[in-house]
């Protein structure tokens, strides 16, 4: 097969292929895994809102000036 002028075997194109397959997927996997951790996050703040944690703290401190 000729790519670009250059004559690659076949072998070539489906190794280059198959890292390019890895790399996708461990690259899907990392973006997966920083969306778990920011959803983890925000949903740790909605319910230390909606217990009132940050309406205690801002009483507290316009309470202590």
């Amino acid at each position: 097969m000729e790519i670009l002028g250059f004559q690659l075997p076949l072998s070539v194109i489906f190794i280059i292929a198959i890292i390019a397959v890895v790399i996708l997927w461990k690259l899907i996997k990392f973006a997966i895994k920083i969306l778990l951790v920011v959803v983890v996050f925000f949903l740790v703040l909605f319910g230390l809102d909606m217990v009132g944690v940050f309406d205690y703290i801002q009483n507290l401190f316009s309470s202590l000036l």
